[in-house]
């Protein structure tokens, strides 16, 4: 019986500081939600006010760009996942493989991002403020100007939000080497990959809203 209630609080601190965090990450996103939430909101108002400029401006964006982003935050959810259980489970190696691999793929995105897909818009003068913007004011277009504010600021956003997580994740990687977390002390890694998901679930509305806009 002794034996049996001694085993029962060997980790009685775990779990309580596991649901605190898990509680806390919740609230956390809830805002974020309600944040991104509005933008949602706004697009939404300003496509139904500027459908015929939305769907002209979109032609703009590369959708072939924004599918491989796409694949790469999917792909590094898979993994997170997978980071998370292998922490549960003691694989230690294994965490630290697939914690390696969503950093990776975090900078991947990011590197597609500012190397490939934003340039080309500043090359073309599509930026706010920008001589092809003040064209489409100038020529009767606001909504395409709408368009590209919008575009800029969720998808910047958005980015920011990959910069801080990948800069997270970055930081539990160097403690999971140390040998920090495991099967009685996983919660840091588990509220980072929730941090991640809602990374990736944003980006997954972010997509069709801009690159397969109807």
């Amino acid at each position: 019986m002794e034996r049996a209630v001694l085993e029962k609080h060997d980790h009685p601190h775990v779990d309580v500081g596991v649901s605190g965090m898990t509680f806390g990450m919740w609230i956390f996103l809830v805002t974020e939600l309600l944040l991104f939430g509005g933008m949602f909101t706004v697009y939404a108002v300003f496509h139904s006010m500027h459908l015929a400029d939305f769907k002209a401006a979109h032609h703009y964006i590369n959708v072939n760009i924004g599918f491989i982003n796409t694949l790469v935050l999917i792909t590094s959810s898979f993994f997170m996942a997978m980071a998370v259980w292998a922490t549960q489970t003691d694989r230690r190696k294994l965490a630290n493989l697939f914690l390696s691999l969503v950093i990776l793929l975090g900078l991947v995105f990011l590197f597609v991002k500012f190397t490939f897909e934003w340039p080309e818009k500043f090359a073309h003068g599509l930026y706010p403020g920008g001589p092809e913007i003040k064209h489409f004011l100038e020529t009767g277009h606001p909504g395409k100007a709408l368009f590209f504010s919008l575009y800029f600021v969720m998808t910047g956003f958005h980015a920011l939000h990959v910069v801080v997580g990948v800069g997270i994740l970055f930081v539990i990687l160097l403690l999971s080497l140390k040998g920090r977390f495991g099967s009685h002390n996983y919660g840091a890694v588990e509220v980072s990959g929730l941090y991640w998901h809602l990374v990736d679930v944003i980006w997954i509305y972010l997509f069709p809203l801009f690159y397969l806009i109807k």
